[in-house]
């Protein structure tokens, strides 16, 4: 039996499953007693097995079945699920996907995934519950259970071989002390002067944070003595006793003993998992097993319905795009034409087919339109990881998933919206300590929205947490030079706000490795501009920022306004278009070298776009009355100056290939009924 053929259909038919596994583990992890969804999870897994099983690929049918197994007793109630069960399944899922991927770029499909298998059949047998981490013993007495890694024991282990000392401490304070993280702080300042701490429990920023009873513990590198070190500790006030035992390379020994393979499988699932969310995060927050999760829900309407599509390939869609715009610009030529001969029966004719195409125009758009769910629905996993790694609870409300973006469209926002989601979890939404002092819920929500509007869809992102102030951006503003203090002055608060996506520009008191407030603004902000668009944000200091952004419907076919500037035609998008006028020579004021108009009671800048193009034929400074296009961008507004205006029409884009990239405020252009090619304005570029 040849299996090729059926390779492109278990491609695609792999990737719906794993997306829906995502989401339903996603939505049991919020309702761990919905049995419905286990039911859901264990078909979907059943149906990748037999059809991994039956193209051959055996490694992910046999991860699959091992998954069966685990969900099989979680939907006859015989265990329950828990958060090492759930980062089981989750890295399990993370394998496929891997497997899956290399299936597409030509692989097999194989990988290493024992450790995974291991864990997932120590769930089945119960072992995974009774394994614990060894503990270092030093002098017959207990370490009260720190847990030290093999990067860790090899530097406790290479530090005695070069003849430093290595002691196990205990420290602990006064019954009635009331500044415990304060004493804990002048404690490891004193330690820090004499040696090196390794690791300690709780960790420093627990500790830090009071999060920590009466004790701690940890593993000190020195030179210095036993009894210095006593000293010192206990020359702090409100101490009540250290004990320090010296760590001999015999008790290290203790340490290297062979872990269980059930031990193996999960410190590695728990670094898989570490490394997938955020290599700054720390192991410790995957063992936690009070670790906050987030609650996410999904979009109104439940499961989703099987609809009736079949698969064409994208080649073939946009294959079909490119012969119909060639048969718009032969429309537009034969309505030239028709207008021309003035023949009643020919008129009759184009006018009819006319219709017959702009019928065929909105059924070729619409075959490319594709809903923004494809982009959101990696989103809240992504969200549920780096809650978990940041101990913070987040709620993702995802609405509007159903709105529809030009595919093209769709392939590129990916990242950008990737970016602000993280920049929201990570710097927008506080930590549950923050949250409850401010009076807030623990628990912070994200907005996700996507809507239509006109001929663009606009995406916002809002979250209820810090917010931005004002005072903070402008102070780095002016740190950077991008605005004087006299600017600064004159700003509003939303300009301000703004500035976040000028270059390299950031706010964060510390670079983190998920994402800093307005590191990397500039290039969501950029990429967002190429694709049509703009991003703005508003915030309201202390209750939540918004980022809004607005996309083209489609990058293909736009409507515009034909343009004449002598002998040249240009077109202007009309989503940018305010309104038309004309202009008499005497109301064009000179302020600052600058062109400047009244328009509606306001000022506003005039662009010669004669002068910004340097067309042969045209000069509006000899003109008495001048036509201009009033365009916009956002809350900013400017006058662009024409010789004619020829009218509407909808027009191809086309771009102008590598040789022609980069031109200033050209957008691309399209090819006229009459064959002429006209460049198209990019109107975002002419007003800063």
């Amino acid at each position: 039996m040849e299996l090729s053929q059926y390779l492109s259909m278990f491609i695609d038919e792999s990737k719906e499953h794993l997306q829906s596994l995502n989401e339903n583990l996603l939505n049991l992890e919020s309702n761990p007693q919905d049995i419905s969804i286990v039911h859901n999870i264990f078909r979907s897994a059943h149906t990748l097995k037999g059809m991994s099983a039956t193209m051959g690929f055996e490694d992910i049918a046999a991860l699959t079945h091992e998954m069966e197994n685990v969900l099989d007793l979680v939907r006859n109630s015989k265990i329950d699920m828990n958060p090492f069960i759930f980062d089981c399944i989750f890295k399990s899922l993370d394998s496929l996907e891997s497997m899956v991927e290399d299936i597409i770029q030509g692989g097999t499909g194989k990988a290493d995934v024992s450790p995974i298998v291991v864990a997932l059949r120590s769930i089945v047998t119960g072992d995974y519950k009774t394994v614990q981490a060894p503990a270092v013993t030093a002098a017959k007495e207990p370490a009260k259970g720190i847990e030290v890694d093999e990067f860790q024991l090899s530097i406790l282990q290479q530090s005695i071989d070069s003849g430093f000392l290595v002691f196990y401490i205990e420290v602990s304070v006064n019954e009635n002390c009331v500044l415990k993280a304060a004493r804990a702080y002048m404690v490891f300042d004193a330690l820090e002067g004499m040696g090196e701490i390794v690791k300690a429990t709780p960790s420093v920023q627990e500790i830090e944070q009071e999060k920590f009873d009466r004790s701690f513990s940890l593993y000190f590198i020195s030179k210095v003595d036993q009894a210095t070190l006593e000293k010192e500790i206990l020359n702090v006030s409100e101490i009540q006793s250290a004990v320090i035992i010296t760590v001999d390379s015999e008790s290290l020994a203790e340490l290297s003993r062979p872990r269980t393979e059930v031990e193996a499988a999960r410190q590695e699932i728990a670094a898989a998992v570490a490394e997938a969310i955020a290599p700054a995060v720390s192991v410790e927050n995957i063992h936690n097993a009070e670790a906050v999760t987030a609650a996410v829900k999904p979009a109104a309407g439940g499961a989703p319905v099987a609809s009736r599509t079949i698969r064409v390939d994208i080649e073939r869609l946009d294959a079909l795009m490119n012969l119909f715009s060639e048969l718009l610009i032969d429309r537009v030529r034969l309505e030239q034409l028709a207008s021309e001969v003035k023949r009643n029966d020919l008129t009759e004719t184009v006018e009819h087919m006319s219709r017959v195409s702009s019928d065929l125009q909105n059924i070729v758009l619409k075959l490319r339109m594709v809903p923004v769910d494809s982009v959101f629905n990696r989103f809240p996993r992504m969200i549920r990881d780096l809650a978990k790694s940041l101990d913070k609870k987040v709620d993702l409300v995802i609405t509007g998933a159903e709105t529809e973006l030009d595919r093209t469209v769709i392939d590129e926002i990916g990242d950008p919206l990737v970016h602000l989601l993280r920049n929201a979890v990570d710097h927008g939404i506080e930590s549950i300590s923050d949250r409850l002092a401010a009076g807030k819920s623990e628990q912070g929500t994200i907005q996700l929205r996507a809507f239509h509007s006109g001929n663009h869809v606009f995406i916002e992102i809002e979250e209820d947490g810090r917010g931005i102030y004002r005072e903070k951006v402008l102070k780095t503003a002016l740190k950077n030079g991008l605005v004087t203090a006299e600017q600064a002055a004159k700003l509003s608060d939303l300009e301000v706000y703004n500035l976040l996506f000028a270059s390299g520009f950031s706010t964060a008191e510390k670079i983190s490795d998920i994402s800093g407030r307005g590191v990397g603004l500039d290039v969501v902000k950029t990429k967002i501009q190429m694709l049509g668009g703009h991003v703005q944000v508003d915030s309201k200091p202390g209750f939540g920022s918004k980022f809004s952004v607005q996309l083209p419907l489609t990058l293909s076919i736009i409507s515009a306004m034909l343009v004449r500037l002598g002998s040249e035609k240009y077109a202007i998008p009309l989503s940018s278009i305010v309104e038309t006028s004309a202009i008499q020579k005497n109301q064009i004021r000179n302020i600052h070298g600058n062109k400047m108009v009244e328009y509606r009671n306001n000022v506003i800048p005039l662009v010669s776009l004669s002068t910004l193009f340097n067309v042969p034929d045209f000069n509006e400074d000899l003109e008495e009355e001048t036509e201009i296009v009033v365009v916009r961008k956002g809350d900013k507004q400017v006058a662009l100056m024409v010789d004619e205006f020829i009218g509407q029409q909808e027009i191809v884009l086309k771009t102008l290939g590598k040789y022609l990239s980069g031109l200033f405020a050209i957008s691309g252009a399209t090819i006229l009924g009459d064959g002429q090619v006209a460049l198209i304005i990019d109107p975002n570029a002419l007003i800063k």
